[in-house]
């Protein structure tokens, strides 16, 4: 249902409510990262108990998530030496990858996203972003910052048996409920990964259309309270997004969850995770926490970072 208020009412809100600027200190270039400390690390590294280690990026290659508009969201490689052997039998081939920074499994940059003209902090947003990219608050800075416990909210499988329905908008209740039907928790410092069912619906068709920018579940605007109060780390989820679309507004808009949850809140969002095949052992053995290593890319002024993150039980 869309919004009974108006955009710019909503918006206003949720500034005034959910705005973190300076909490940290006015230089801070983490945002939420920073509930994530030396003992919530500790603590992390103590989920790891079995082994079993799941890897939830997206292949980088031609047929990506960003496929339309003849692929050219997508990554490109090519090789540059295909490994000729030298005469004693030594080959060394070579390639080379140009990609947008978010063009599959990546975690938005703070300075990805500015909420009239200001970026995370207060900063405004043309002295953080110039033509060498993020100059203030790049993606190289928060690059060891994205290991802490992991905890996997399967929405699609607690509300609709696997696939949440496009245009299905999770609220906090629906959060809430999740947490309790698996018997976790989600607290400081946390990552909490959002399963919808999208992905999977996705690769049962063998088609991305509509995955980048046509309907899709996601969190409501109104779940802003729950990612605030709850201070975690960061959020991700398997759609092209996070947020439900379409946006819950009568009037035009993009992404306004984003709006405040980036450069307002300091949250890091990350988009397009994989977590089917660690949703199923989940279910399995009922344990949806884990140690999470998500590392970015450290790419000097990026306003993205594509990642390969590693859930560990």
């Amino acid at each position: 249902m869309p919004e009974a208020r108006p955009l710019e009412e909503a918006l206003a809100e949720a500034r005034r409510k959910y705005r973190n600027w300076g909490r940290w200190g006015p230089e801070d270039v983490f945002g939420t990262l920073n509930f994530i400390d030396a003992a919530k690390r500790e603590q992390a590294a103590g989920l790891a108990r079995h082994g079993r280690a799941f890897a939830l990026a997206l292949e980088f290659n031609r047929d990506g998530p960003r496929s339309g508009d003849r692929g050219r969201g997508n990554h490109i490689h090519t090789m540059l030496d295909t490994g000729e052997p030298t005469p004693q039998g030594f080959s060394d081939a070579e390639g080379m990858l140009f990609m947008p920074l978010r063009a599959s499994t990546h975690w938005d940059g703070l300075g990805h996203i500015a909420d009239r003209d200001m970026a995370w902090n207060g900063r405004p947003r043309a002295k953080v972003i110039t033509g060498a990219g993020d100059v203030v608050t790049g993606v190289e800075r928060q690059a060891a910052a994205f290991v802490s416990r992991g905890v996997l909210l399967d929405v699609g499988r607690e509300l609709a048996d696997g696939e949440l329905p496009d245009g299905f908008a999770i609220t906090e209740e629906h959060l809430r409920a999740t947490i309790a039907a698996q018997g976790t928790t989600v607290g400081r410092g946390d990552i909490v990964l959002i399963r919808t069912g999208q992905l999977t619906r996705c690769r049962g068709s063998g088609t991305w259309d509509g995955y980048s920018h046509g309907p899709a579940p996601g969190l409501s605007f109104a779940t802003l309270g729950w990612l605030h109060d709850t201070e975690i780390a960061a959020v991700a989820s398997d759609t092209c997004g996070l947020e439900v679309r379409p946006h819950e507004f009568d009037e035009p808009c993009f992404a306004p969850l984003h709006q405040i949850a980036i450069p307002n809140m300091g949250l890091s969002i990350g988009e397009m995770f994989d977590t089917d095949a660690l949703a199923r052992d989940c279910a399995a053995d009922g344990v949806y926490e884990f140690l999470l290593v998500a590392a970015g890319l450290p790419i000097t002024g990026g306003v993205g970072a594509p990642v390969n993150p590693v859930a560990v039980k």
